[in-house]
Parts: structure tokens; C-alpha cells; sequence
């Protein structure tokens, strides 16, 4: 073998290139949701690539993964996403029940999508409602009546889902970036205009931000019915919440602004007028000249008018 030929192979070796999402699902035996499920619950690392372009996974990723105990069905086991009816027989309860602990907070929805029927669907991650039910401390809520202070909530109209899934994707957002502008962009993507824009009185970093918010969900064409949906479950709503995201935000500002400040418009040079040539010379002098004389010729006329 030659020493070029060494080389190559050195080099080919020591260069493993990252794949795309779709890419590392396939090496991985997983279905696309599968895959995004698994990177939003941190147990497949994705790395940016420097541009805020799409994420992409390492051969060496791919590697861990693959070399992690009982591979690949542990990894399916963690991440399987149930809905209310499956949900509902892992613990041992009624739909219903397994609903009004939903909507009061006590489940956690790991993600949602909409049916042909532009309803809600929401999924829960089945290993955290098996650990919900099989911990002591919960059985009251399980069996028997509910307790007063969550009746009260419901008999209220109160339903914590959207809120808690909206908490849980922030708590993802923010785990995806060390950068302090992409994570104040994070949080910024959960607020509407309105709340952004008095949080944020520079325009120039509200800007900013936005170039650097998260892709939004593909979910319909823009405000179509399904993309409003999506919009409102996607933004926060809850008094408590905003006043959250608007304090982190305004405390993120402060790192980010430390750092580096948002990029604005460059300024405009200043360009020294140049000295007059012999010709612009001539040429006032003649227009100046001829303005003269079209205002004497103005006067004549006046005074004829008047006599």
C-alpha cells in the first residue's frame, strides 16, 4: 500500500459526516415521529450546524445509541406516546378519569396532533404513566372521589394541557442551544406579537429574535384552520405563564446584551461633496444667469398686466 493510499484511508476514517433527522432515523430503525419524539425527550443529541440551519446527528451519536442496553427495543419503550384510551388501561382507570387528571395538570402531554376532524388529539408518554400509577402517594387520585381543591378546578372549566405540553417544548427549546439570543428567541417564540413587542421595545432585536426563532410546526397552510389550531395551543395564554416568559425574557436580555449586541443597519458614510470643476462652474454661472433673466422677463410681463 502506498503512503497516498494511507493517507486516504486516514483521512476518510477520521471524516464521519453528520446526518440529516431523516437520515439518522433510518440508521436507526425508527419512524420519522419516533425519531423527533427521542430528540425533543434528550435521548438522542442533536448538534447545530453554525448557520441556524436544520440539526443534524454525529456518527458518533448514532454509534451511542446503537450501543445502549437492549437496543433498539428500550429505545421505542421510552419513547411510545399513547392517547387517552390506551393511556387509561396502562393505569388501571377510567377514560374519563385519565382526562380530568390530564386537564387538571397531574399528566403531562409529551405531544398532539390534530384528526381529520380538526380535533386535539393528546399523546402521553406511556413509561411516565405506568411510574404516575404504580407511586403510592397517587392512589387517592386513581380510586374514589377526586380530591375538593381539583373538582373545584375543573367544575372552574380549568385544562392545563396545552400549558404543561407548552412548558415541556420550552424546557427542549431551551436544552438546544448554549447560545443566549437563540434561547431568548426560544422563549420568545411562545408569546404572540402583542406580548412580544411590549416586552421588547427595540425593534431591531425583536428582528433579531425572530430570525432566530425555532421553525414552526408544519401543520397546514398559513391561517388555514389547522394552522390556527396549532397556533393557539403553540402560544401561551395563561396569565401566569406570560408573566413567566416575559420575566425570563427580559433576564435572558440581559446575558444576551452582554455578549453581543443585536446586529443593526450599518451607518450610512458621510461623502464629502467635491470641489467644482471649471465646467459645474460655468454651468451655474450660466444657470444662475439665465434665472436672472427669467425673472426680469417675469417682472416685464407683471408690469404690463398691471398698466
Amino acid at each position: 500500500m502506498t503512503s497516498d493510499t494511507v493517507t486516504q484511508t486516514a483521512t476518510a476514517t477520521a471524516v464521519r459526516p453528520s446526518l440529516t433527522p431523516s437520515g439518522a432515523a433510518r440508521e436507526l430503525g425508527l419512524k420519522r415521529g419516533e425519531f423527533d419524539l427521542a430528540v425533543v425527550l434528550g435521548r438522542i443529541r442533536t448538534v447545530g450546524d453554525g448557520t441556524g440551519g436544520q440539526r443534524r446527528v454525529t456518527r458518533e451519536e448514532i454509534d451511542r445509541v446503537r450501543g445502549s442496553e437492549g437496543f433498539p427495543e428500550s429505545l421505542r419503550e421510552g419513547i411510545r406516546a399513547v392517547g387517552t384510551t390506551e393511556g387509561a388501561r396502562l393505569m388501571g382507570i377510567s377514560p374519563a378519569r385519565f382526562t380530568r387528571l390530564a386537564r387538571v395538570g397531574a399528566l403531562v402531554p409529551v405531544k398532539f396532533y390534530l384528526n381529520r376532524y380538526r380535533a386535539v388529539v393528546w399523546l402521553y408518554l406511556a413509561e411516565e404513566l405506568r411510574q404516575f400509577a404504580e407511586t403510592e402517594t397517587n392512589t387517592d387520585l386513581l380510586t374514589g372521589r377526586m380530591p375538593g381543591a381539583l373538582r373545584e378546578r375543573l367544575e372552574d372549566g380549568q385544562d392545563l394541557r396545552a400549558r404543561n405540553w407548552r412548558g415541556r417544548h420550552a424546557d427542549f427549546l431551551l436544552r438546544q442551544s448554549d447560545d443566549p439570543w437563540e434561547r431568548v428567541a426560544a422563549m420568545a417564540s411562545l408569546l404572540d406579537p402583542v406580548q412580544l413587542a411590549e416586552t421588547i421595545r427595540d425593534p431591531y432585536e425583536r428582528a433579531y429574535l425572530n430570525r432566530l426563532k425555532p421553525l414552526p410546526r408544519a401543520n397546514g397552510a398559513p391561517d388555514s384552520p389547522v394552522a390556527r389550531i396549532v397556533e393557539r395551543i403553540t402560544t401561551a395564554d395563561d396569565p401566569d405563564e406570560i408573566r413567566w416568559l416575559r420575566s425570563s425574557l427580559l433576564i435572558g436580555l440581559v446575558q444576551a446584551r452582554a455578549q453581543r449586541p443585536a446586529p443593526r443597519p450599518a451607518p450610512r458614510p458621510m461623502v464629502e461633496p467635491a470641489p467644482p470643476t471649471p465646467e459645474l462652474e460655468l454651468l451655474r454661472d450660466v444657470t444662475i444667469d439665465t434665472s436672472v433673466q427669467e425673472a426680469r422677463g417675469l417682472l416685464k410681463w407683471l408690469r404690463r398686466r398691471r398698466a
